[in-house]
């Protein structure tokens, strides 16, 4: 279960910031705008024994900045009046009594109690019988008000504010998903808008590279024995992991805790996202895409991933909201065969698709209509991406090729044939920007994956022929693979469900792990944090960091 945070404890780490940093004007005009206060104090104890030795001044200092429940504060300020007139400091004792707000709650709601305090004031001496009634004493007073006081007040350890950031950065470079020393509040934890800067595994240059995730953190296991999660995807700014199953739901989690997110009222109210059929392909919008829904129907996105396309088995599309679950588009039939494989444009205007009909199609999100076609694969797509800046699309097929196509003119660039044994190519993968190549990685049925350039010419092929060890380990074929956030290591699959991670530069095998012995499906990598994602088909789902 997520952790919900107040937007009143916001405000009050806030406060105190400001109240700690002397800012005293912020102090003033945040509590007015908001008419919310701090109501704590940096200790507790000291505050109730201030109350139980008499200290008003002190006491009455820190009264002004809680919020107390006006009865407490009567009795408060009663007693003060009472101790005031005993001490002979009438005219202070007089200014409280007619002056104050508390004091004015008492004389409206209790004048008996208040004519008594002017009793008390008008007398030459001070009678502490005539004072407290009830067989109390000025002991007993301060004892219950005290006690009355001590629920109705916290205690804020000195800089709440600054602690929790710290506690963020070591959490968040625990993760894997910033480095402290370069850590910026504004860039999304990294030094560099977001790029993480500290996920490294040792080149053979010395570089910082990035960490294997050979650990498993999380099982996520699906209820009964028939469902299972068919497609995953996490999205660009690493906050959300969807999965889509083979009953039609479609649930999103938590990355870092394998959790279902029930931050999102849709989710904790046991409602889910779904389709008709089973879902069968995902992909988010970046992290930050302005949907373009003026006119569009529906809400526009949010930075915490924004829409999410689905794809289900009867060839149909949808368009989901994540904040509020709603579908804002659905496209119906896209496809006349199942949704294998689906991407949005950078701008988020556009829904690329392959699909089981040996088709690539581009729909528009707003209309739903069909603005482009791609023909000339001769079996099942079973990958489909946008490359350099949406310019380009490379596609994968079960008919042993890659094709790259001209998005604009549908014309096919170049085929691509990784094996002279017509074996199915299960995904094609453009590496990050970061990474050493600017091209993408193939994987096919086979015990090797392959580095292209983004204009078809073969780079190289992984694992490197000279690296016995992989080469003797790998004992059986590839059926996923996915890249690390820099685009460093390449992660892969087997059927037997081992994966391996690679050095994307040499070709070496840099760690292994086992994952499970039932069938595996596929596997998604993190985009920031050293993160992959296996399911299998017996309804789990692993998550592993290192």
């Amino acid at each position: 279960m997520s952790i919900e945070i107040e937007s009143e404890d916001i405000i009050r780490l806030l406060l105190q910031f400001f109240d700690e940093q002397n800012l005293n004007q912020s102090l003033h005009a945040l509590e007015a705008e908001t008419s919310i206060k701090l109501n704590t104090v940096a200790n507790k104890e000291e505050f109730l024994q201030d109350i139980i030795q008499g200290k008003w001044d002190t006491v009455l200092q820190q009264v002004v900045t809680l919020n107390i429940r006006p009865k407490a504060l009567v009795d408060l300020y009663e007693q003060v009046v009472l101790e005031l007139t005993e001490l002979r400091e009438l005219g202070a004792a007089r200014s409280l009594l007619r002056q104050s707000q508390p004091m004015y709650l008492l004389k409206q709601q209790h004048p008996e109690r208040y004519l008594h305090l002017e009793h008390v004031l008008s007398r030459s001496i001070f009678d502490a019988r005539d004072a407290y009634r009830a067989n109390t004493t000025k002991e007993k007073r301060r004892q219950a008000i005290a006690k009355g006081l001590s629920n109705e007040i916290s205690v804020a350890a000195p800089a709440r504010l600054m602690t929790l950031l710290d506690q963020s950065a070591q959490w968040q470079e625990q993760q894997g998903l910033c480095n402290k020393d370069t850590f910026d509040v504004f860039g999304g934890g990294s030094g560099n808008g977001g790029v993480n800067k500290t996920e490294t595994v040792e080149t053979d240059q010395g570089d910082h590279a990035e960490l294997f995730p050979g650990r498993r953190y999380k099982t996520i296991k699906f209820p009964g024995k028939t469902t299972y999660a068919e497609c995953m995807s996490f999205s660009p700014d690493g906050q959300y992991f969807a999965t889509g199953s083979v009953d039609g739901f479609i649930e999103l989690w938590h990355p870092q805790n394998g959790k279902l997110r029930k931050d999102l009222k849709y989710q904790a109210e046991g409602n889910l996202m779904a389709m008709d059929e089973s879902v069968i392909s995902l992909a988010f919008s970046g992290a930050a895409a302005a949907a373009e829904d003026s006119g569009g129907g529906g809400a526009s996105s949010s930075s915490n991933g924004g829409i999410l396309i689905s794809g289900s088995t009867d060839g149909k599309i949808a368009v989901w909201n994540i904040q509020s679950g709603f579908c804002k588009r659905r496209i119906s039939p896209a496809h006349s065969q199942g949704v294998t494989s689906i991407q949005l444009n950078n701008k988020t205007t556009h829904i690329l698709s392959g699909s089981y009909d040996q088709l690539i199609k581009i729909h528009e999100i707003k209309s739903g209509k069909l603005v482009k076609e791609f023909k000339g694969h001769t079996s099942f797509i079973n990958s489909v991406a946008y490359m350099n800046c949406d310019m380009n699309i490379i596609s994968s097929s079960s008919d042993g090729t890659i094709k790259i196509w001209d998005s604009e003119s549908t014309e096919c660039l170049s085929t691509i044939t990784p094996s002279s044994m017509t074996l199915p190519v299960q995904l094609a993968l453009p590496l990050p920007v970061t990474s050493t190549f600017d091209g993408f990685v193939v994987c096919n049925k086979s015990k090797r994956l392959s580095i292209y350039s983004k204009n078809g010419d073969l780079v190289k092929t992984i694992p490197a022929e000279n690296d016995k060890d992989a080469n003797h380990n790998i004992d059986s074929d590839f059926i996923s693979a996915a890249v690390s956030s820099r685009g460093k290591l390449v992660y892969a699959i087997t059927e037997t469900g081992n994966v391996y991670g690679f050095n994307i530069e040499t070709g070496h095998i840099v760690q292994s792990v086992k994952v499970s012995d039932t069938e595996i499906i596929s596997m998604a990598s993190h985009p920031i944090a050293s993160i992959i994602a296996v399911n299998d088909a017996v309804g789990h789902v692993y998550l592993f960091k290192p």
